[in-house]
C-alpha cells in the first residue's frame, strides 16, 4: 500500500474527510513518528508494534566494485518491532 492509497481508504472510511484533510492526517502522523524518532525516542502502537532508532557501530567495509576497504562511520537505522496483536493477525491460521 502505498502512501497515496492509505489516503484514499482513509477518505473511503471516514467519508466526512475531505482529501486534504485525509492528507494533513497521514503526514502528521508520519512526521510525528519520524521526529520523535529524530529526538532518539520510541513510538509504541499497542497491538502494531514499536519503532525505536538502533545504533550502527563504525566497521569496516569493502567496495563491491575494486574490493578496496572503506571505513565507514557510525549510523543510526530505524528499526521496527511488531506488536503482539498484529504478529498473530499476520500468523493467524500458519501452520
Amino acid at each position: 500500500m502505498t502512501k497515496s492509497e492509505l489516503i484514499a481508504r482513509l477518505i473511503e472510511l471516514n467519508p466526512h474527510l475531505t482529501p486534504r484533510d485525509a492528507e494533513r492526517v497521514v503526514a502528521t502522523v508520519f512526521g510525528e513518528i519520524a521526529d520523535a524518532l529524530a529526538d532518539g525516542d520510541r513510538v509504541e502502537l499497542r497491538g502494531f508494534g514499536a519503532f525505536s532508532v538502533k545504533k550502527r557501530d563504525a566497521r569496516v567495509g569493502r567496495n563491491p566494485r575494486t574490493g578496496e576497504t572503506v571505513q565507514v562511520g557510525v549510523k543510526n537505522a530505524p528499526y521496527f518491532k511488531t506488536g503482539k496483536e498484529l504478529r498473530e493477525r499476520l500468523n493467524d491460521g500458519a501452520e
